[in-house]
């Protein structure tokens, strides 16, 4: 018999996910780093909702997160992540 304890998993990792992608979004924003989407599990969006330049959205594949910030690899935008100082 399977214990009920094993579907305590799935709202404990939804929650670390949560607070993993919070601390990468927190620091981004803190960095001035431009977040063109905060996302809870992976895509396609189920449902979003735009807040200044962010889009917050639960995705239909649950085993994960994301932030999306400009400029990852290209530092041609002003407030890009690759055109950040390094520390």
């Amino acid at each position: 018999m399977l214990s009920l304890n094993w579907l305590l998993i799935i709202p404990i990792l939804g929650f670390l996910v949560f607070v993993h992608e919070l601390g990468h979004f927190i620091m981004a924003k803190r960095f001035g780093i431009k977040v063109t989407e905060f996302g809870f599990g992976f895509p396609p969006r189920l449902f979003g909702v735009r807040w200044g330049e962010t889009i917050y959205s639960i995705n239909a594949i649950p085993l994960g997160g994301f932030v999306r910030m400009v400029g990852e690899e290209d530092p041609t935008e002003p407030r890009s992540f690759a055109r950040q100082a390094r520390l």
